[in-house]
């Protein structure tokens, strides 16, 4: 199964990648919005967005993968949650 995982923070995205792929998924990591749009329209499954990504933010991503019909479920995660 293929996730993208689209964190600002580089330790972060390391993590979850490291723990995705101890579970044998398949992982696409990138750091901001723009990059995220362009693997989300990938052959993906699931993804965890960051709700503060720079350039595009997680939920106009979201938005845009709706209006193309590339869903998937995902998971965001805003900075006043931590």
């Amino acid at each position: 199964m293929r996730v993208l995982v689209s964190r600002t923070r580089r330790k972060r995205r390391r993590f979850i990648r490291k723990a995705l792929q101890a579970e044998s998924f398949a992982v696409d990591v990138c750091h901001d919005g723009a990059e995220a749009l362009l693997l989300a329209a990938g052959a993906l499954r699931r993804g965890g967005v960051d709700i503060m990504l720079p350039g595009r933010d997680g939920l106009s991503v979201l938005r845009s993968c709706a209006r193309q019909e590339t869903t998937f479920p995902s998971s965001s995660c805003p900075r006043a949650a931590r």
